[in-house]
């Protein structure tokens, strides 16, 4: 398999790994310099696994890779406590897929997914992936792939069904 030069992949992807990550960092001191710090390290890996990035579509290989550089950091932060980790993804005001929408019954419903389900619905709506691409940024099967999506969209609107009796309640 023909290698990927390192140099149009960077200029090619750093915008959008870089913003992948940025996102996901909202919690940091400085999400502006991590993420800056977090992508170089994707970039570093593609380096080192040149051989393994799929020529034809490389962006979500790139985001597995990413997805692996930011657990791996969040399990390195030595100054969270063990038992606030989960926190790490909270629900953050500043976060964009709450900025996007004003709209308090969306914000009730998104809180209460799983992390899993956020970062899945992320990666198709923010990322735009589907099918072989999302499977490969999720490090799963495409069948598997389909089948969290799917079941991530039910869950929101289950969520938000939940979420819309409430405010009607309340009201």
């Amino acid at each position: 398999m023909p290698e990927v030069s390192l140099e149009s992949l960077f200029d090619s992807y750093a915008v959008a790994v870089r913003r992948y990550l940025y996102r996901r960092l909202t919690h940091a001191a400085d999400p502006a310099a991590a993420a800056d710090d977090l992508t170089a390290d994707v970039f570093l890996i593609a380096w080192e696994k040149r051989a393994d990035i799929p020529v034809t579509d490389p962006l979500p290989w790139l985001y597995a890779v990413a997805r692996r550089v930011l657990a791996n950091q969040r399990r390195r932060r030595t100054d969270v406590p063990v038992a606030d980790l989960g926190e790490l993804d909270a629900v953050d005001e500043s976060d964009p897929a709450v900025l996007v929408c004003d709209d308090a019954v969306l914000a009730a419903a998104w809180r209460q997914l799983s992390a899993r389900d956020r970062e899945v619905l992320r990666l198709a709506a923010w990322e735009g992936l589907t099918g072989e691409a999302l499977a490969t940024a999720l490090g799963i099967s495409a069948g598997g792939a389909a089948a969290a999506l799917s079941r991530a969209r039910a869950r929101l609107t289950e969520e938000l069904s939940a979420a819309e009796m409430q405010e009607t309640a309340v009201s």
